[in-house]
C-alpha cells in the first residue's frame, strides 16, 4: 500500500510502529465520531489502517493476495450497530494492537534474536491501543525507593480504579520497573507455580500477590464483576478481626 521503502533497523521499525499506532489511537479517540461515521455496516468489509505518517484511514482491504503487508481485521463495520459503542471501540482497539504487532514483526522477521527482543521491548514501553481507548493506561513512573511490589500495586490500581488485572503480572513488572534487579519471577501465592501466559491469573488488591484463577476458584467471567479482589488468606485475616 504505502511502503516506499521498508524499515529495516530496530529504530526504523519502531518509528513506523509508533506512527501507525498514533494514527489508530487518533481514530479511536480524538477523531472517534468521524471514525464511527465511516464504519457504516451497510458497506463492504472495512479495515482501520494506521499509516507511517501518523494518519489513519478506513478502507477496503488490499485486493492482491497475499497483500504487501499483513491486513487489519476485516469487517469491523459489521459489528458497529450490534454492540455498545464503547465495547465496539474496545474490540477494534484489541484487533488494532494485534495488527500493529504483526506489521512490526513482518518488518522485523529478518532481525536477529537480540534485535527482535529489543524491538518488542520498545513496543512494550508504550501503552496498548486498548489501554488508551479504555483508559486503562498505566501511569509510567520511576519506582520510588520502595520495593518493586509497590510499583506493581500502583499499576494494578490504575487499571480501572482498583479492579483486577488480568494481564501477565511478570510482563507488567518488566515494563514499568526500570530497575533490572527487581525483575523477579512471579509465583502463584497459592500453589507456588510459575506464571504461564496461557493461564488466567488474578491479583489480590490487599496483599498484592498473584494467584492462578483455578487455585482460588475465580474464572475470568467472575473476575469481571469483582471491584476489589481479596485472596482467601486476606479474607481469613479480615474475618478474625
Amino acid at each position: 500500500m504505502e511502503m516506499a521503502s521498508s524499515p529495516r533497523t530496530v529504530e526504523e521499525i519502531f518509528k513506523d510502529y509508533s506512527a501507525r499506532r498514533a494514527g489508530v489511537v487518533r481514530a479511536l479517540t480524538n477523531d472517534v465520531d468521524e471514525f464511527y461515521g465511516l464504519c457504516d455496516p451497510e458497506k463492504e468489509n472495512l479495515c482501520l489502517y494506521g499509516h507511517p505518517n501518523d494518519t489513519w484511514e478506513v478502507n477496503l482491504p488490499a485486493e492482491e493476495v497475499p497483500p504487501e503487508l499483513p491486513e487489519p481485521a476485516l469487517g469491523i463495520n459489521f459489528a458497529r450497530d450490534g454492540m455498545d459503542r464503547k465495547d465496539w471501540l474496545s474490540l477494534v482497539a484489541v484487533h488494532s494492537d494485534s495488527w500493529l504487532i504483526s506489521v512490526a514483526f513482518y518488518f522485523g522477521a529478518r532481525l536477529n534474536r537480540h534485535d527482535r527482543k529489543r524491538l518488542f521491548s520498545l513496543i512494550n514501553e508504550l501503552p496498548t491501543v486498548y489501554e488508551v481507548v479504555t483508559e486503562r493506561k498505566p501511569i509510567k513512573e520511576k519506582p520510588s525507593s520502595d520495593s518493586g511490589s509497590k510499583s506493581r500495586g500502583s499499576i494494578k490500581r490504575s487499571s480501572d480504579g482498583g479492579q483486577v488485572v488480568k494481564s501477565n503480572p511478570k510482563l507488567t513488572e518488566e515494563v514499568y520497573e526500570d530497575d533490572e534487579d527487581e525483575h523477579t519471577e512471579t509465583l502463584c501465592g497459592s500453589c507456588g507455580g510459575s506464571y504461564s501466559a496461557d493461564e488466567f491469573w488474578i491479583g489480590c488488591d490487599i496483599c498484592e500477590r498473584w494467584f492462578h484463577g483455578k487455585c482460588v476458584k475465580i474464572t475470568p467471567a467472575k473476575a469481571e464483576s469483582i471491584k476489589q479482589y481479596k485472596c482467601p488468606s486476606c479474607n481469613m485475616k479480615r474475618s478474625r478481626q
